[in-house]
């Protein structure tokens, strides 16, 4: 499933038309994407947690030339699923 392809099952679920359906789910997103800008946690019981984890730099290598190259340090955002989402989806 794509963004448009949630925009559309809420639609169709609560009986909304597509722009407020839309305007729904770009707000949902657009705040998960600034709390986790602000370096919060969000969690979403029974389906799982999104977080900024933190990287060092570290010596790596180009994996064509096999040469050391310098990592910077970095910031990635990560999901980890919740015990329901993985016992559903194990089912």
């Amino acid at each position: 499933m794509n963004k448009y392809g949630l925009i559309e099952a809420l639609a169709e679920k609560k009986d909304l038309n597509l722009k407020r359906s839309e305007a729904v789910i770009n707000t949902i997103f657009n705040s998960m994407s600034d709390a986790l800008h602000k370096g919060e946690r969000i969690e979403l019981r029974g389906f799982g947690s999104f977080f900024v984890k933190d990287y060092k730099p570290y010596l790596g290598r180009n994996p064509k030339t096999g040469s050391p190259i310098c990592v910077k340090q970095k910031k990635l955002p990560v999901f980890r699923a919740g015990k329901k989402l993985k016992q559903r989806v194990a089912m």
